[in-house]
């Protein structure tokens, strides 16, 4: 199940049972490298809790899985992720789906230049309704 498409209720349950979920994956997982064989990623924020404490979600489009989730969101959380991938397996990106944030251009541009960035279609409907309804109110 995608993070992204999971009821609130689910991620709310998640979040009540405090490291438990952790720990689970992390033994579970802990043979697997889910950095290795990525392609195809998105990027997100997402807020949890109360107040703005946010974590940053890359998901690998060609599995639909989350492969790195780490607390706090902006560029060095997005740099810390391409340090963790490498250069090598960075070179290999193909598609970055991310929203317009201009810190997200600037570390993609810095370190998978190559890579095609798309925004994400959340944001780009957002964007689009958004600006009907500005010409709706104005005419």
């Amino acid at each position: 199940m995608s993070v992204l498409r999971s009821a609130g209720s689910s991620v709310s349950c998640v979040q009540h049972q405090g490291s438990r979920p952790q720990r689970f994956v992390a033994d579970r997982d802990r043979h697997t490298d889910r950095l290795n064989g990525l392609c195809r990623i998105g990027l997100d924020e997402i807020r949890h809790r109360k107040g703005q404490k946010y974590m940053t979600v890359v998901v690998c489009h060609d599995s639909g899985k989350v492969v790195w989730m780490p607390d706090g969101h902006g560029k060095n959380v997005l740099h810390a992720f391409f340090e963790a991938l490498g250069a090598e397996r960075a070179s290999r990106l193909t598609h970055v789906s991310a929203d317009g944030a201009l810190w997200i251009a600037k570390v993609l541009a810095e370190c998978a230049p190559h890579a095609l960035r798309v925004m994400d279609p959340f944001h780009v409907v957002a964007w689009a309704t958004e600006a009907l309804n500005t010409e709706r109110r104005a005419s």
